[in-house]
């Protein structure tokens, strides 16, 4: 996002906050247009219609003081011209104008100020990109250019597939979407909602791991997308109290959360588990985490997301890295891969194995992992052997796996790490396994 404007020290950048509004407001924007034009791909457009014409008049006219309510409004005013145009929904519009779709009178001033039905409103847009008419690749890709405000771009690489890929993926998404009527953009009730529960949770999921740890850019974490992906949780538990699982996936987001001030330094540099100040995590969202997991596991078996939750909370309930019951971690991890198998889980079982019972244990429980076609391209899978070869003082071979690691890392903040902890270990010819972990896993 660029453009020129007179510098005036008393006045806010008006690109810098655009930027900032759009990364946190632009799934709220284009959840309330959705409601009115009821097709997902012409909101989207008009919601950027809206960042268009913010970037023209911010820079002559000054920020708002709602940037945020500023475009809300002016995406949805749009929305209404674009129906008055085409003149097919002209009931409709004496119907948006007298309030009854979410526009009430006087909307020039009031639409779009967060606070009316906002939950809802976004709830039926997270619904309606997992709905059953879009496949799960391209469902996953549209929630996330959506609601982690990724470009095609950042997804691309996040997956190791083409740019072009991702743009057909979400471009499919769209006309699914568009196909299917207007009621795919409501919160769907009873049997349908049970059936798309899991892909919900699983996108809500995928848009806080992008904010715990990014895939993609400068910085290791972004915040603002944890924010988000926790107070969809909670906007689901409070919808459906009764499914355990929702809990289980509030509480591992509260849980994880907590440990964010912590995992970066005053320089934006990454702190991983076993260096942070445990006096910066916080104790108000631990609090949360553990009472709702022990809401998810008044229902028995777990599932995979209460397990991760549960993983979580014995860090959370530990004083140190020493104090941590990394044998039960280990447990854990073991049950999650029955349930749902994954190398990037074995890869974190490996580490808490290696914490529990030494760490050519956690080599062993590595090996298989190497031939893995998953894992080919992650760069945490010679991190962590780097770590556990370090404290078994094979220097040279720890050496040779950062190398690799080096050479597999996408963000910048993972690199520096990564290569301060080289140099460090080929400087001194030892050192010591600083725990790189895996996603919001064993370690990190």
């Amino acid at each position: 996002m660029t453009g020129s404007a007179t510098a005036d020290p008393a006045r806010p950048d008006p690109f810098g906050v655009l930027e900032t509004v759009w990364r946190m407001e632009s799934a709220r924007i284009v959840a309330g247009v959705a409601r009115v034009v009821r097709d997902v791909g012409r909101a989207e457009e008009l919601a950027h219609d809206a960042l268009v014409a913010a970037m023209e008049q911010w820079p002559a006219e000054g920020v708002p003081d709602n940037p945020g309510a500023w475009l809300a409004a002016t995406a949805r005013r749009r929305a209404i011209d674009m129906i008055r145009r085409e003149q097919t929904l002209a009931r409709k519009t004496e119907t948006l104008e007298a309030g009854e779709s979410g526009v009430a009178p006087g909307a020039d001033a009031a639409v779009g100020d967060g606070a009316a039905d906002v939950g809802d409103e976004v709830l039926a847009l997270l619904f309606a990109t997992c709905h059953p008419a879009v496949a799960r690749e391209s469902r996953v890709a549209l929630t996330l250019r959506l609601f982690g405000g990724l470009t095609t771009d950042e997804i691309a690489h996040a997956f190791l597939v083409p740019s072009p890929t991702i743009g057909q993926r979400i471009s499919r998404a769209k006309k699914r979407l568009a196909g299917v009527g207007p009621e795919a953009l409501e919160v769907p009730v009873g049997d349908e909602l049970t059936a798309r529960l899991g892909a919900v949770l699983e996108v809500i999921y995928l848009v806080f791991n992008e904010g715990y740890a990014a895939t993609t850019g400068v910085d290791w974490t972004r915040p603002t997308l944890c924010v988000e992906a926790m107070r969809l949780g909670r906007v689901l538990a409070a919808r459906i109290p009764g499914e355990a699982e929702v809990h289980g996936l509030v509480a591992l987001m509260e849980l994880q959360a907590s440990r964010l001030r912590a995992r970066v330094g005053p320089s934006g540099e990454p702190i991983l588990l076993g260096d942070q100040d445990r006096a910066q995590w916080d104790r108000m969202l631990i609090g949360r985490g553990l009472a709702a997991l022990a809401r998810a596991e008044e229902t028995v078996p777990r599932g995979r997301y209460t397990l991760q939750a549960a993983i979580a909370a014995c860090h959370a309930r530990a004083r140190s890295t020493d104090d941590t019951d990394w044998a039960a971690i280990a447990g854990l991890y073991a049950e999650l891969a029955a349930l749902a198998p994954s190398p990037v889980v074995e890869l974190n079982r490996a580490v808490a194995v290696a914490r529990a019972e030494g760490a050519e244990a956690g080599l062993a429980v590595l090996a298989p992992l190497a031939d893995d076609p998953a894992l080919a391209g992650y760069h945490l899978l010679p991190a962590v052997r780097a770590d556990m070869l370090t404290t078994l003082g094979r220097v040279d071979e720890a050496v040779a796996e950062l190398d690799r690691a080096l050479e597999l890392v996408r963000t910048v903040a993972e690199r520096e790490l990564l290569e301060r902890r080289r140099s460090a270990l080929a400087g001194t010819g030892a050192g010591t396994g600083a725990g790189t972990g895996a996603g919001t896993g064993a370690t990190t």
